[in-house]
């Protein structure tokens, strides 16, 4: 995927509260969005089975199928980055959704402002797909194979479907293979703020990426923890 020029972009936005709809929806137009609703997870199925999205902003609490359970549904096939709205102080609907694929959350209520943020800075994630003459410069991780030129990862003949943010992750990590990257340091290099809980959230996007690379992800061999300094990739 190419990186998403901000007056291409196409959003997808679901939720079940018309006047939410309506309020993010121009606003985004305002910023030079391509905006699309959905009413509910079964009119984002609809939607999603004929259009491309650039990012999907999606409300956690929705009447029938959740935020989080379309999110987990949709990761089986899609990458496209997904923005979670969550109630204020819902910590355990934040990491849930971040668990099932989400690629960020955004507690309600919020100022429009830090939306904007906060899908600019998904958008910036997204991997740039980049041929070089040298050839691609790939780092083996047992049967996993990661290109950084690409931002591709393999396991034998078939593509690992990565998020945006395990995307950035790696291209952070292939950057300096074998040196420890703290945890503050993937906080502000994945464009959020800082914090405890910033930091609780990109340790469960560690904890999914390890699942696509490690043979035993409680015992990762490629992605390590190193003690009192943050993670580490060691490849072969």
């Amino acid at each position: 995927m190419n990186p998403v020029d901000q007056c291409d972009a196409h959003l997808l936005i679901v939720d079940d509260d018309e006047r939410i709809r309506g309020l993010l929806q121009k606003f985004l137009l305002r910023h030079g969005f391509i905006t699309t609703s959905a009413r509910d997870a079964a009119h984002a199925r609809r939607l999603l089975s004929g259009l491309e999205f650039d990012l999907i902003v999606m409300d956690v609490m929705m009447p029938g199928e959740t935020g989080v359970e379309l999110t987990r549904a949709l990761r089986e096939k899609l990458t496209t980055p997904i923005l979670l709205l969550t109630a204020k102080g819902e910590t355990e609907d934040r990491i849930a959704g971040l668990e099932a694929g989400a690629d960020d959350y955004l507690p309600k209520p919020f100022e429009p402002k830090e939306l904007l943020l906060r899908i600019n800075a998904i958008l910036r994630r997204v991997p740039n797909e980049v041929a070089v003459d040298t050839g691609p410069k790939v780092l083996s991780l047992g049967p996993v194979r990661y290109d950084i030129a690409r931002g591709e990862m393999w396991k034998g003949e078939e593509m690992v479907r990565l998020t945006a943010t395990e995307s950035a992750l790696m291209r952070i990590f292939s950057a300096q293979p074998g040196a420890a990257v703290t945890r503050n340091k993937l906080v502000e290099d994945l464009g959020r703020d800082g914090g405890q809980a910033q930091e609780r959230a990109v340790d469960v996007q560690i904890t999914r990426l390890r699942r696509k690379i490690e043979a035993d992800p409680k015992q990762p061999r490629y992605l390590q923890t190193v003690r009192g300094e943050g993670y580490m990739l060691a490849p072969d």
